[in-house]
């Protein structure tokens, strides 16, 4: 029987409402670390996450038993929770 391999390397780009500068310093490594736990939570390895104080970049490795738009649902979510807590 054959063997499939699949690599798709996602770079997702996320902003914040207005291009506000919210993402402080302080924040920032939380923020991505927090951001690259989610994708690890998919199956989809992140590779690396950084950004500046009014948008990330995120490279990811997706999972193939993770849809792209769960995979962007979930990082656009869980990126927007935090912020009672971390801002």
């Amino acid at each position: 029987m054959a063997q499939t391999l699949v690599r798709v390397l996602v770079h997702l780009i996320f902003s914040t409402k207005g291009r506000a500068n919210l993402i402080s310093p302080e924040v920032e490594s939380e923020l991505h670390a927090y951001l690259a736990g989610i994708a690890n939570g998919l199956d989809s390895h992140c590779l690396a996450v950084n950004g500046t104080a009014d948008h990330v970049h995120m490279l990811v490795s997706q999972s193939k038993n993770v849809a792209l738009a769960e995979l962007v649902a979930e990082a656009r979510r869980g990126g927007s929770r935090p912020r009672a807590r971390l801002w």
